[in-house]
């Protein structure tokens, strides 16, 4: 049996080193890929949150305009207030959803989220504003939701 010298040793553990490396550095890119799209996703929530929080101010129904095109809605200011908090809860709901697909929340808070979004499902009166913003939700989240128990369906 030939004698292995410490050079190649070296060596070896030296190229072993540089792959190792080489791994930690595409794992980081692929985390940090990960939370930049997450970003991109909150950020995008957020402007539509501020956009339905200035039409709250306005007193206009963002259900109406833009979902139904009814521009001659006879809604309380409550009423109006009301719809747009469930359109700004069906946007957090639907990012913190991304955030626990993409491995940024923890167990235990995407199962405290899961609950919000089972009370917001049950508020029959609302309903109509997720079956219309059911296409635009990504089939994974609108699964997680209509597997919740309907309380409407009566």
């Amino acid at each position: 049996m030939k004698k292995v010298s410490i050079d190649v040793w070296i060596q070896l553990f030296g190229m072993l080193s540089v792959v190792a490396g080489l791994i930690f550095v595409g794992l980081q890119m692929m985390q940090t890929q990960r939370i930049a799209l997450a970003s991109q996703q909150q950020a995008r929530a957020g402007i539509l949150n501020d956009m339905v929080l200035g039409l709250t101010e306005a007193d206009v129904d963002f259900q109406s305009i833009f979902w139904e095109r009814n521009f001659q809605n006879s809604l309380s200011t409550e009423e109006v207030a009301y719809r747009n908090q469930i359109h700004i809860a069906w946007s957090l709901h639907e990012n913190d959803f991304y955030q626990y697909t993409q491995g940024l929340m923890d167990e235990e808070t995407w199962t405290a989220k899961l609950e919000g979004i089972t009370l917001i499902y049950g508020y029959c009166d609302v309903r109509e504003i997720y079956n219309r913003r059911a296409p635009i939700f990504a089939a994974p989240f609108r699964t997680i939701v209509e597997s919740l128990p309907d309380e409407c369906a009566n």
